[in-house]
């Protein structure tokens, strides 16, 4: 484990190797922690740890593991990002690539892959927890907390801020619901991380489709309450500065997506329950 670990102490570094956590076949080999369970996940798995350093310091950390995947989901990486890299290795730089771009998110830790062709490559990757729960678990009752107050209104600039901060890099996240929005609630002033980077990349082409793709995955999945009542104010805090005339556009173009995704996800279900006994 050597080489730049984003600030990450020296001593959480050696107690990954002491748990078995330096290498890819110790990794898979690996049975503590809390698997998380989460539909979709495929291939995929993904563990919490509480991992004490040398000093006794109790650290929160994930492992993701990713199995021996399809063919044309490794193409699909080499596409985007311009050369042949496991999951773990994409998200594990994209971490580093966000955190560089001012976005708050976690810090990666470690990843390691291993050497085997492509589309059966299994690799790891262990990154820090962040503050707060998902906006997806803890917004509703958020919203109820603070109806009356302006404390709304100072998630919603800082959401926006969080967003635009990604895009003005040039980046998209392609998996912007509100399961990968953290709020932590518990200081004056509230904080959000943005998890889940697997799926970001930097588009050379088409790039409003993308940024229109990521605010779609956003309002689809926030409260209806929020949505209606402070999604404008979303919008004016991501353009700032731009005619009311070309922001409704893109809203439209956001609309028309969010419906795109509601039908999928109709689908989704009626699938599911037809094939219930």
């Amino acid at each position: 484990m050597s080489g730049n670990h984003d600030g990450i102490p020296a001593g959480v570094l050696s107690s990954l190797r002491r748990e078995g956590l330096d290498t890819v076949e110790r990794a898979f080999a690996y049975h503590g922690g809390a698997d998380l369970d989460k539909p979709g996940l495929g291939h995929r798995r993904r563990t919490r740890l509480e991992i004490a350093d040398d000093d006794g310091r109790t650290h929160v950390l994930y492992l993701k593991r990713y199995g021996p995947e399809r063919i044309v989901s490794a193409l699909r990486r080499w596409v985007r990002h311009g050369r042949l890299a496991s999951a773990a290795r994409v998200e594990f730089e994209n971490i580093r690539r966000a955190r560089a771009a001012g976005v708050a998110t976690m810090r990666a830790v470690h990843c390691g892959e291993e050497p085997c062709p492509i589309g059966a490559k299994r690799s790891f990757l262990v990154v820090t927890s962040v503050p707060g729960e998902a906006l997806e678990r803890c917004f509703e009752g958020f919203l109820a907390r603070h109806r009356a107050g302006g404390r709304v209104a100072d998630v919603t600039r800082r959401l926006a801020r969080l967003v635009r901060t990604l895009h003005d890099a040039g980046y998209v996240h392609c998996d912007l619901y509100a399961s990968h929005v953290f709020l932590d609630d518990s200081a004056d002033t509230p904080r959000l991380h943005l998890i889940d980077l697997a799926r970001m990349f930097r588009p050379s082409l088409r790039r409003r489709r993308w940024y229109v793709k990521d605010l779609a995955q956003l309002k689809y999945s926030m409260p209806p309450a929020w949505v209606a009542g402070s999604w404008q104010a979303f919008l004016a805090e991501y353009f700032p500065g731009v005619s009311a005339p070309a922001v409704r556009r893109f809203d439209r173009s956001v609309d028309r997506k969010v419906a795109s995704i509601r039908r999928r996800a109709e689908r989704r279900r009626s699938r599911a329950r037809g094939a219930r006994p």
